[in-house]
Parts: C-alpha cells; structure tokens; sequence
C-alpha cells in the first residue's frame, strides 16, 4: 500500500530545468563560451558539486565557474521575480488531493534548501511541506539512495510504501536504489531501457499520478 509521496523538484514540480538551461546558456554568451544543451541535460538531478564537476570536465580549467553561476543566478531570479515561478501542470490539483486524502509527502531535490525554500514561497505550496531534503543535507546526490532513504524517515514511511516522482534518470536510479516506488514524468530527458526497466510506472503529468494512487487504492 502507497502511504507516502516523495517529490522531486525542478523538472517535475517547477518547468525549471529549461530555465536553468536557458540560464546556462546566457552565460556562456555573456563569457564568450558555448555551454551547450547537451552539456546541461548531462547534469539533470545531480547536485551542486557534480554539476560543477560535469561543467568543468566540458568546459576546462580555464572555465570560471564561479562567474558563471553568478550569471546564471541571476538569469533565473530575474525571471522568477518577473514571470513567478513556472509550474508543472497538476501540481496544485495533486498536491490538494494528498493532502485530503492523509498521505505523508516530502520533497528530495538536489537543489540547495535555500533554493528550494525560495521556490515554495514564490509558488505558494511552503504549508505543504514541513520538511525536506535537499541536496546540501547529504554527503552523496543523486544517483546515491542517501536523499530518497532520508525522506522516507523523515516522513515516518518505509521505502517499499512511498512514490518516488521523478523526471530524471539520475533520480529514477536514486529512488530505485533506495527501494521507493519509481515514478518517471519525464522532462529535458527521455528515459532509456535501463532507466525503463526500473520503473514502477510512467506518466505524462502530475495529474496522473491522481489516477495511478485511486487504481492502487482500489485494488487494496
């Protein structure tokens, strides 16, 4: 029986990974380097350091990375401030029925919490959450199981009981390795057969996800 939800966040609750690769792609312009879509989509779900390490990898010692996430920082809070924060669509709608039907819901991002604080109040979901995991609260990321096996104790639900959502393959393979319940809603990436043959199920929208636990429940 699903007792518990684990989100992930950007690509699956906000449409932030294309900001973030829109945002990458400004700086490399404003420093004269081409940090490419490909570049980018290989550091889908990964944390801030193996970001880093990805990027540096492309782009060379010479590449100042400091700088450029200076610059791609502020590309993305200036559009959140503009434009608010870009939600996936049934995040509320799915959000609300959770919450009405007493399930425990977390969030496991890779995303640093101070981030991920700053994206719920701009969305207006902070009340849904009490606690989270982030990526910065953990020694290793995604693919590791550390951020999914701390969300399951923190909301109080064994692995094999929670949905792990997710739009990543990095992700799918956290959750997998935790022993969640697999869920791809994917995004910037399509999953391949290795990541497929991990999944509990795959879905289009959050709005799915309504119907996967009503199908669960009555076949309890």
């Amino acid at each position: 029986m699903i007792k518990g939800i684990v989100f992930d966040m950007d690509g699956l609750m906000f449409d932030t990974e294309r900001l973030a690769k829109e945002a990458w792609t400004y700086a490399g312009t404003q420093l004269g380097l081409n940090i490419t879509q490909e570049m980018v989509i290989k550091t889908l779900g990964l944390n801030i350091d193996d970001t880093n390490r990805v990027l540096m990898e492309e782009l060379g010692e010479a590449f100042d990375l400091m700088e450029a996430r200076e610059i791609r920082a502020g590309y993305v809070t200036d559009f959140i401030e503009n434009n608010g924060i870009p939600m996936k669509n049934g995040l509320l709608e799915l959000l609300n029925y959770l919450k009405g039907n007493d399930y425990k819901i977390t969030v496991a991002t890779s995303s640093e919490h101070e981030v991920a604080r700053y994206n719920f109040r701009r969305a207006g979901i902070s009340d849904f959450f009490d606690q989270i995991v982030c990526g910065d609260m953990i020694e290793q990321g995604k693919p590791a199981p550390d951020i999914y096996l701390r969300a399951s104790e923190i909301i109080g639900i064994p692995p094999d009981e929670c949905l792990a959502l997710e739009d990543s393959p990095m992700g799918i393979l956290a959750a997998h390795r935790a022993g969640l319940k697999p869920v791809m809603i994917p995004d910037l990436k399509q999953p391949d057969e290795e990541t497929t043959k991990l999944l509990y199920a795959r879905l289009t929208t959050l709005h799915d996800v309504i119907e996967l636990l009503t199908r669960e429940n009555k076949s309890i």
